[in-house]
C-alpha cells in the first residue's frame, strides 16, 4: 500500500504542503483512499513526490484526478537541495523534512507552473511504456552485438549470443509494430503533423508524444531547456566559460539527435542552417545540437499554432 509519511511539526511552518514518501506498493489502489482522506484534512495546494523509478507516475495521475497539483522531482535534485540546506546525512525523517522544505520553495517560486506537469493519459502511458521498453531492448541488442564482435568466445557461447540477438531483433520488430499501430489508432493526426518534417520519423514522434507532453504549450526557450538542448552559460565575472547542454530528457535528446542527422541531409531548411553554422566556424557537434534545438522549436511552434510544416515559411522566419 502507499504509506503516508510526513512530519507533523511542519504543518505550522508549511500549512499548504504535504509530502508523500512511496515506501512500498502492493496494488495501486491499496491505501490510496486513506491517503487522499488524510490530505483533505489540510489546505493542500501542492503534492510533492520524489521520483521512484516509474512508480510515481501512476499515483501522480491519481492525485491529479483528485484535483491536486502534483510536482514530481528528480532524486538528484532533491539530494542537491538537501546539501544546499545543510543536510549531509540521509534518513527517512531527514528526507521528509528536506522534501517538505523543497515543496515550499517550489510552491512560492515565480515559475511554479513549470514544476506542475500534467501526467499522461491512459493512451500516452501505454505509448510511454513501449518507448521505454524499446529503449531497453535496443541497449541489450547493442551490448550483445558488441560482445559478439569484440570478444573471442567459444563456439558454444557464440551460438547462445546469436540466439539472444535474434530474439531481441524479433521483439524489437514486434514492439515497433505495436507502437505504429497504437500511434495510428490514437494519435494519427498529431503524428502526421509531426512527421511531415523530413527527418522526423516514427521513433522521434513516439518519444516526443510520450515524454514531452508539454510540446506546443511552452516557449521555445522553455521547451529547449526541458529537453536539454539549450546551451547553459558558465560565466563568472570577466570569465566566459564554454556553453554546454546539460540535463533534460535524455531519451528525447537521443531521438532528436538521430532526427537531426537525417535532417541535415534531406531537410532543406535544416541542411541550410547546418551548412551556415559550419561555414561560421562552429564544430560539427555544436552545429548538430543547434539543429536539434531548431527541429524541436519548429515542432513546438507547429503544435502551438496548429500548423502544418511549410518549408518556405520556416526558411523566412526561423
Amino acid at each position: 500500500m502507499w504509506e503516508l509519511m510526513f512530519l507533523k511539526r511542519h504543518w505550522t511552518l508549511l500549512p499548504a504542503v504535504i509530502l508523500l514518501s512511496l515506501r512500498s506498493v502492493m496494488t495501486l489502489t491499496d491505501g490510496f483512499d486513506a491517503i487522499t482522506d488524510e490530505l483533505r484534512k489540510y489546505p493542500v495546494v501542492l503534492v510533492l513526490i520524489e521520483a521512484t523509478g516509474g512508480l510515481e507516475a501512476a499515483v501522480a495521475c491519481l492525485f491529479q484526478a483528485e484535483g491536486f497539483d502534483v510536482a514530481v522531482v528528480n532524486p538528484r535534485q532533491a539530494r542537491d537541495f538537501a546539501r544546499t540546506m545543510g543536510y549531509l546525512a540521509k534518513t527517512d525523517r531527514i528526507d521528509a523534512r528536506v522534501l517538505a522544505q523543497m515543496a515550499e520553495v517550489i510552491n512560492r517560486h515565480p515559475g511554479r507552473e513549470r514544476f506542475i506537469r500534467a501526467m499522461l493519459d491512459a493512451e500516452l502511458q501505454v505509448l510511454a511504456a513501449m518507448v521505454v521498453r524499446r529503449r531497453q531492448l535496443t541497449a541489450m541488442l547493442i551490448a550483445e552485438r558488441k560482445r559478439n564482435r569484440l570478444y573471442p568466445v567459444h563456439p558454444q557461447s557464440g551460438k547462445s549470443i546469436n540466439i539472444i540477438i535474434k530474439a531481441l531483433e524479433d521483439e524489437l520488430a514486434r514492439i515497433d509494430e505495436d507502437m505504429n499501430n497504437h500511434i495510428r489508432n490514437h494519435f494519427k493526426e498529431l503524428a502526421a503533423r509531426l512527421s511531415s518534417i523530413k527527418g522526423v520519423g516514427t521513433m522521434t514522434v513516439a518519444a516526443l508524444l510520450a515524454e514531452v507532453s508539454d510540446l506546443g504549450s511552452l516557449s521555445r526557450r522553455a521547451i529547449s531547456a526541458l529537453v536539454g538542448v539549450a546551451p547553459i552559460n558558465r560565466d563568472s565575472g570577466t570569465m566566459r566559460g564554454r556553453r554546454t547542454i546539460f540535463g533534460g530528457r535524455g531519451g528525447v535528446r537521443t531521438a532528436l539527435y538521430i532526427a537531426a542527422l537525417v535532417a541535415t541531409r534531406f531537410n532543406p531548411v535544416i541542411k541550410a542552417f547546418y551548412t551556415r553554422l559550419l561555414a561560421a566556424g562552429k564544430a560539427k557537434k555544436v552545429a548538430l545540437v543547434a539543429c536539434m534545438r531548431k527541429l524541436l522549436t519548429i515542432l513546438n511552434t507547429m503544435l502551438r499554432k496548429n500548423e502544418e510544416w511549410d518549408e518556405s515559411y520556416h526558411h523566412v522566419s526561423l
